[in-house]
C-alpha cells in the first residue's frame, strides 16, 4: 500500500510509523511536524557501515553527509552507529562539536570556506579538510603556520562524469563550481603546490558526481577516473595518495516509479572496480570514504500536515491547502521534486481523488505534490508526505515569517522531541529597532 515497508495501517485505519499512530502524533506535537523513524535511520546507517567494512576489508569509513539533515540528535546517532561525519559549513561543524562528535572523524567540505570556518576546523582538530581551490589552500596553510600545526587534506576533483540527474544537483562535470578539473591540468597544479607547503599533509582525492542517482555506471566510471589519477600522481609527481573519497549521491524511493540500487550491492560493485584497477595500475588499495546523506535519512522521514481549505475549480484542479509548504519543504519549487502522500486518518480508504497539495505561503508555486492521488480530503484531515527526511528540515526557512516545524523521532511505539517548534518570539529575537 505504501512505498516504504515501515509504514502501516493500524486498527483505527490510521497511518502508523514505527508503532506510533500518525494522527495521535499530530495531536500531541501539532503540525507541520517532521517525524523520523529512528529504527529505519539506524538500519540505513548499519547497511552502509557493514557493507564498507565487508567489501573494503576494514579499510573504509562511512561519513554521513550532514547537509541532508543536521541537528545534534543526528550527529550523536551517527557517532553511536560508528559513522564519521561530512560537514559543509561552520554551522554544521559547530552542531557536531556541541553534540560531542569526535572531530577527528569529520571531513569538512565546501567551495568557499571562510577564514573563520577554517580556523574553527583547525582548532577543533578536524580529521580531513576537503580543499576545493587554490585560495583555500593558501589560507589554510597560513592558518596552520600561525598555529604551528599540520593539517591533513584531501583535494576535491571533477571526474568529468555526467550523473544524469537534475542540473542543480549534478556536480561531477567540468562546468561545476566545485573542485579541480583533470583535463585543464588544475589537479596536477594543486598537487605540486601542496607538496611544497610545510603545513599541509596531502592524504588523498575526493569526488562527488551528484545526487539522487539510480544508475551504477556513473559511480564506477568516477572510480575508474580517480584510481587512474592516483596512479598518474604517483608515477609523474612521486605523490602517493593513500585515501580516496568517492562521495555519495545514491538515490532513494520518493514514488513508485523510483527504483534505487541496493546500497550493499552498490558498494560491492564499486569495490570490485576499485580493487581491479588498483591492481592494474600498480597502486595500493587506498582507504575508502563514502558520504551518503539522503539515502540514510530520506526514507526514514515523513511530514505531517493539517488540511485547511479544499478548493475545487471545476474542470481545472482541486487544491488542498495545508498548514505548511515551501517554507518547510522547498524541493518542489526548486527541483520539481516528486512525492507520495496519504491522508493519515483515512489511510486505507479506497475513496480516492486527485488533488494538488499546496502550501500556505504567498507564492503560486508553493506546491508539495501536484496531481496527488489520495484519499478524499476535507478540512481537519491529517496528510502525511513520504520520504521527507532529507533536505526538508535542512532547507527550511522562515519565509512569510512562518516558524519552522518541530521534529520528533519514533521507535517501538514511543516518540521523542529532538527539535523544538519555533515560536514567533524566535523569529524576531535577532531583530533590532
Amino acid at each position: 500500500m505504501f512505498i516504504h515497508n515501515h509504514l502501516k495501517v493500524n486498527k483505527n485505519h490510521h497511518l502508523e510509523i514505527c508503532g506510533c499512530d500518525a494522527v495521535e502524533l499530530a495531536k500531541e506535537y501539532g503540525t507541520p511536524l517532521y517525524v523520523m523513524d529512528d529504527d529505519r535511520l539506524r538500519d540505513n546507517m548499519r547497511i552502509y557501515k557493514n557493507a564498507i567494512d565487508k567489501y573494503y576489508d576494514g579499510k573504509g569509513s562511512i561519513h554521513y553527509a550532514s547537509k541532508a539533515l543536521c541537528n545534534m540528535y543526528l550527529c550523536k546517532t551517527a557517532q553511536q552507529e560508528g559513522l564519521g561525519l561530512d560537514v559543509v559549513s561552520g554551522g554544521e561543524l559547530y552542531t557536531a562539536v556541541k553534540a560531542g562528535f569526535d572531530a577527528s572523524e569529520i571531513c569538512f567540505h565546501g567551495n568557499n570556506k571562510t577564514y573563520d570556518e577554517l580556523c574553527m576546523a583547525v582548532e577543533n582538530k578536524v580529521g580531513r579538510i576537503i580543499v576545493d581551490n587554490s585560495y583555500e589552500l593558501d589560507t589554510l596553510n597560513g592558518i596552520c603556520a600561525e598555529k604551528g600545526v599540520k593539517q591533513s587534506v584531501i583535494f576535491r576533483i571533477k571526474p568529468g562524469v555526467d550523473a544524469h540527474t537534475h542540473e542543480f544537483i549534478s556536480t561531477g562535470q567540468i562546468d561545476s563550481k566545485f573542485g579541480f578539473a583533470i583535463e585543464t591540468g588544475e589537479a596536477y597544479d594543486i598537487f605540486k603546490k601542496a607538496m611544497s607547503l610545510e603545513n599541509i599533509d596531502v592524504k588523498g582525492i575526493h569526488c562527488h558526481i551528484g545526487s539522487q542517482i539510480f544508475d551504477l555506471e556513473p559511480f564506477t566510471k568516477a572510480a575508474e577516473v580517480m584510481i587512474k589519477l592516483m596512479a598518474d600522481a604517483k608515477n609523474d609527481l612521486g605523490l602517493v595518495l593513500t585515501e580516496l573519497d568517492l562521495g555519495g549521491g545514491f538515490g532513494i524511493k520518493y514514488t513508485e516509479n523510483d527504483d534505487p540500487i541496493s546500497y550493499d550491492a552498490h558498494i560491492k560493485s564499486v569495490s570490485e572496480v576499485v580493487k581491479k584497477l588498483c591492481n592494474e595500475y600498480g597502486v595500493d588499495l587506498p582507504f575508502i570514504y563514502m558520504e551518503p546523506g539522503r539515502s540514510i535519512v530520506g526514507d526514514a522521514g515523513i511530514t505531517l500536515y493539517t488540511v485547511g481549505s479544499v478548493k475545487d475549480i471545476p474542470n481545472v484542479r482541486k487544491y488542498v491547502s495545508i498548514d505548511g509548504g515551501m517554507a518547510d519543504n522547498p524541493r518542489y519549487i526548486m527541483y520539481d521534486a516528486l512525492y507520495d502522500g496519504v491522508v493519515a486518518n483515512k489511510a486505507d480508504s479506497d475513496d480516492l481523488d486527485t488533488y494538488t497539495l499546496c502550501g500556505k505561503c504567498c507564492e503560486s508555486g508553493d506546491i508539495i505534490i501536484k496531481e496527488a492521488h489520495m484519499q478524499k480530503c476535507e478540512a481537519g484531515d491529517i496528510v502525511a508526505v513520504m520520504s521527507t527526511g532529507a533536505y526538508n528540515f535542512s532547507m527550511a526557512s522562515n519565509y512569510n515569517r512562518i516558524p519552522r516545524p518541530a521534529m520528533i523521532t519514533v521507535s517501538n511505539g514511543k516518540s521523542k522531541l529532538i527539535v523544538k517548534r519555533e515560536s514567533y518570539e524566535d523569529i524576531i529575537k535577532n531583530d533590532v529597532m
